[in-house]
Order: C-alpha cells, then sequence, then structure tokens
C-alpha cells in the first residue's frame, strides 16, 4: 500500500486529505509539526509527502531540506503563499527533477505518450479533469505548476 505522509497543521485539511486519500487506498501518516514530520519521514519513510510551508515550528521549506538529505521522497507542496521566491526556495530546497513521459511506481503506470494508466494489468478509468491534472503534473516534475495562491508540484 501507498504510503503518504501529510504534514499540515490544520486539523480541517488534514481531515479532509485523511478521507480521500484512504478512500482510495493510501496509507496516510500525519504530522503537524516540522520536527515530528523529520522524524515520522524517517521513521516510516513514505512513497510521498504533501507538505504545508506554514508549520508552527518550522518552514516547510526546512523540512523539506532535512528530509532530502536522506531521501527523494516525491514532495506535493501546499501553500497559501503568493510570492514566486518562496516557491522558487521550495524547488531549490530540493523539489526538483527530470522531465518524464512514463511514471513507474510499484502499484500503477502512466505512460503520457499514449495516455494510460495502469495498475497492474489493468488500465485505470480518470475523467477529463483527473487526466488533465496527472498530464500536467507528471509532464512538468520539479516545476510549479501554479493557481491564484497555490503552488503544485508532482516529483516521480
Amino acid at each position: 500500500m501507498t504510503r503518504v505522509l501529510v504534514v499540515e497543521d490544520g486539523p480541517q485539511l488534514v481531515r479532509a486529505l485523511r478521507i480521500n486519500l484512504q478512500a482510495r487506498r493510501f496509507e496516510v501518516e500525519e504530522a503537524g509539526y516540522g520536527g515530528s514530520a523529520l522524524r515520522l519521514a524517517a521513521a516510516r519513510q513514505p512513497d510521498v509527502m504533501v507538505l504545508d510551508f506554514g508549520l508552527p515550528d518550522m518552514d516547510g521549506i526546512d523540512v523539506i531540506k532535512g528530509v532530502r538529505g536522506w531521501s527523494k521522497v516525491p514532495t506535493l507542496v501546499l501553500s497559501a503563499r503568493h510570492t514566486s521566491e518562496d516557491k522558487i526556495r521550495a524547488l531549490d530546497a530540493g523539489a526538483g527533477a527530470d522531465d518524464v513521459s512514463v511514471v513507474t511506481t510499484v502499484e500503477f503506470t502512466i505512460d503520457l505518450a499514449a495516455k494510460k494508466v495502469r495498475r497492474g494489468e489493468r488500465g485505470v478509468r480518470l475523467t477529463p479533469t483527473e487526466w488533465h491534472l496527472l498530464e500536467i503534473l507528471t509532464a512538468r516534475p520539479g516545476r510549479l505548476i501554479t493557481e491564484p495562491g497555490m503552488g503544485y508540484r508532482f516529483e516521480p
């Protein structure tokens, strides 16, 4: 089972993420502080990390730097920060990667050229919106994809 570490201090957002991820059969670990996130990441070695920059005890960029010292875990940054400088600092901290056309994990494969997602031997059906988001994120790993006030990033 894919393990997701959610690093967020907002209980409502954590609850929403946990419910949605568990409904899709992800194992969810939660940390509300940067220090506990670093300890949990080292102990549980998540497959992906969802990280808020605004943590009570440290900046999310410091969490990225701490994790990058020993892991290349894919990190999706959730942030209400509006400045490009903050987003660039996150990428410089270790959020970057090379372009990919095929993303392969233990549980699934995304083939951007063929526009197919496979889980094991079975195809995965996505709505047009889901495919569009998946395509944008996987086609630009390590690059910031922005909407007003939010930064999204996918690193395989």
